[in-house]
């Protein structure tokens, strides 16, 4: 495997875009917001993720990209499972919990909130759009973050419509 860390020959004069500005222009691309949970040895931990995405359809894995700052990224790792909980319209105020830094908040609302155990008995969202249950299949260290890449061994998915963030807002998915 190539190291990430490496700089193409060919590009090595080009220099990067300002941290500022890519970060201005990545929050013009809508995603779906995720909380991801983990439980296990290292404990419960939750964090709200917007960087989610499929890699393969057979075998079926996802990855996730978490800030290595994050103190949900030691429990996933040690765990070696986690639950992404694709959120719906309804569950913004969730998502706004687990995005934020109050630790005390997050830990309430992993043992306050009304979940359901999955087959993994990791925590899923009621009602959620879509849920799924993973086993840590890789993690790789790129830039500020880790991505961890999920084998799913159970995926749940309902008609709940989904929520959307854009432009530093939530937002509905609406057919054009």
């Amino acid at each position: 495997m190539n190291d990430p860390r490496a700089v193409n020959p060919a590009h090595s004069s080009i220099a990067s875009e300002s941290t500022q500005s890519f970060v201005d222009a990545m929050a013009m691309a809508a995603t779906g917001v995720t909380v991801v949970v983990t439980d296990g040895k290292a404990g419960r931990a939750g964090i709200t993720v917007s960087a989610f995405t499929s890699v393969s359809a057979d075998p079926p894995l996802v990855l996730i990209c978490v800030n290595r700052k994050s103190a949900a990224v030691e429990p996933i790792t040690a765990n070696a499972q986690f639950c992404v909980n694709l959120l719906g319209e309804a569950h913004q105020p969730l998502a706004n919990i687990f995005a934020g830094r109050d630790a005390s908040a997050k830990t309430a609302a992993l043992e306050a909130q009304n979940w359901a155990p999955g087959l993994t008995g990791l925590l899923l969202v009621p009602d959620a759009p879509a849920a799924f249950e993973c086993t840590l299949q890789e993690t790789v260290d790129a830039g500020t973050h880790r991505i961890f890449i999920g084998r799913v061994v159970k995926a749940h998915h309902s008609q709940t419509p989904t929520l959307a963030y854009s432009r530093r807002t939530y937002s509905r998915l609406a057919p054009l």
